[in-house]
């Protein structure tokens, strides 16, 4: 029998799943670690952290296994996060994550004076304030001292497969999210490089997501009883790697992600790019590539509804919200944490709008989700605008444990949405890349179409969806009126 380990590194915690060669979960473990928020708007994370979670979660997946089936490792894991190193391999300052919104300014630069038709020429996307790029140029110009130290520059999983293996690596499909990857020829922009004052030796090398990059170092595989022959395989971005556990792969196929944040994500074998709104583009874990809208907020808005403020745990299964499905007279901008797609606007704040005296907690609950909804649609109209035909889509993620924000979400989409059987999000899709990294599968379609299996699918309802047709236009109105009061919020 011929096992891997699937690793999610994830911002609060890492998801570790030790998986058969028959797609069949052995064991699992999550670990915790906090995210550091030293000024407002910032969100940083120490990389040991995550070395000492995975090692805690490695020892506990394989009690009681036999270790020597363990024939590979690969990660899904957070984008976009500045992780760099010294001459010594040792962290130079913690890793600036994904959310972080402390690059406006660098970011405003890249768009306006570097000019978004050079960015899009250079790398097949515009600037974002979460990615790559701004965090590097922000540190060039507040932290000169570390930023004369960087060796090497990598992303937060590309950190644990060089502890893991001792190479410094990235894949095409998260590299594509520091805007300093030419897209379209998969290759580092010697432009962007340029702007950002690194030289090609400081990147790691590229390689696709299912490629094999070397061994577990003897130390390691000796602290967790593993073999030396246990391969570590390239991995994939978080998105990327859930895609792939669904079995999103190929051609115009969608996945929509209802985690911490949100995306839409659209298979293409073809590349793509769109030159007028805020969506990726974006190599695949598939060797191939995709669309991809983000939404920065999405469960975590439900979360921080039920948890913080009404205090109560499931409070939207308690609530009977059926009558309100389509007629709610009250919205919800997600945008807590700003927002990405397709408004790129760091001072996007979130809000409720429709109040009246009579307004209940449950219109309340019900807006969150419309509102979280609302936002992938909006993400999902860009890539029905560049004329790709989304006929049905699977659907992963914490918030599908509400069947009635599936419910929801297949309205406002307007397509069926299925579940897969085996919902481990990137994790699952990290053990798919390794089993075929291991030679276990051929490629990665042979191991999605041997593996992925769907639970059930939830269909739209006509009614349903034309309600939530007029009332999406009507929500789609609302960051435009709000977007200036948002810039100079007080």
């Amino acid at each position: 029998m011929k096992n891997v380990i699937g690793i999610d590194l994830g911002t609060s915690g890492v998801k570790l799943l030790l998986v058969s060669e028959k797609g069949e979960i052995l064991s699992s473990d999550t670990e915790t670690y906090p995210v550091s928020y030293p000024h407002d708007g910032w969100s940083e994370q120490d990389p040991l952290l995550w070395r000492r979670a995975i090692s805690c979660g490695i020892k506990k997946i394989l009690e009681g296994e036999d270790k020597e089936d363990v024939v590979a490792i690969s990660f899904g894991g957070q984008m976009h996060g500045l992780v760099a190193l010294d001459k010594e391999g040792d962290v130079i300052r913690p890793c600036i994550l994904w959310n972080d919104g402390r690059t406006q300014k660098e970011t405003d630069y890249l768009n306006n004076e570097i000019g978004k038709k050079n960015l899009l020429e250079w790398t097949g996307n515009i600037a974002f304030a979460g990615f790559t790029a701004p965090k590097i140029l922000w540190m060039k110009n507040n932290e000169p001292e570390n930023f004369a130290r960087i060796n090497k520059i990598l992303l937060p999983k590309d950190y644990i497969a060089y502890w893991l293996s001792g190479e410094f690596g990235s894949d095409y499909s998260d590299a594509s999210g520091m805007l300093l990857l030419d897209v379209e020829h998969k290759c580092w922009s010697k432009e962007m490089l340029e702007v950002c004052g690194l030289k090609e030796e400081q990147l790691p090398k590229l390689h696709e997501s299912y490629e094999s990059i070397g061994f577990i170092r003897k130390e390691l595989a000796a602290e967790f009883g593993l073999p030396t022959s246990c391969r570590i395989v390239m991995g994939a971005g978080d998105n990327a790697a859930a895609a792939i556990g669904t079995g999103t792969i190929g051609d115009g196929r969608c996945n929509v992600s209802l985690g911490t944040s949100g995306t839409v994500f659209i298979s293409s074998k073809k590349y793509l790019y769109d030159k007028e709104k805020a969506i990726h583009s974006f190599a695949h874990a598939d060797g191939n590539y995709h669309l991809m809208g983000c939404i920065l907020s999405a469960a975590s808005c439900n979360a921080w509804w039920v948890n913080d403020v009404l205090k109560s745990d499931h409070a939207v299964e308690q609530m009977d919200l059926k009558k309100y499905l389509g007629k709610n007279n009250v919205y919800f901008l997600p945008y807590l944490m700003g927002e990405r797609c397709p408004h790129n606007d760091v001072s996007a704040r979130g809000a409720f709008i429709g109040m009246r005296p009579d307004t209940s907690r449950g219109q309340l609950t019900l807006s969150v989700l419309e509102g979280v909804s609302f936002a992938l649609r909006d993400c999902l109209d860009i890539a029905r605008d560049k004329g790709l035909t989304i006929s049905g889509s699977t659907v992963c993620g914490g918030g599908t444990k509400s069947k009635l924000w599936c419910k929801i979400l297949a309205n406002v989409l307007g397509v069926p949405l299925t579940l897969p059987k085996t919902e481990q999000g990137p994790s699952y899709g990290a053990a798919i890349l390794a089993l075929v990294g291991a030679s276990v599968y051929p490629s990665v379609e042979a191991a999605c179409n041997a593996l992925v299996a769907e639970k059930e699918t939830i269909y739209p309802d006509p009614e349903l969806t034309k309600l939530y047709q007029e009332k999406y236009e009507f929500y789609d109105s609302l960051y435009v009126a709000l977007k200036d009061r948002f810039a100079n919020w007080r």
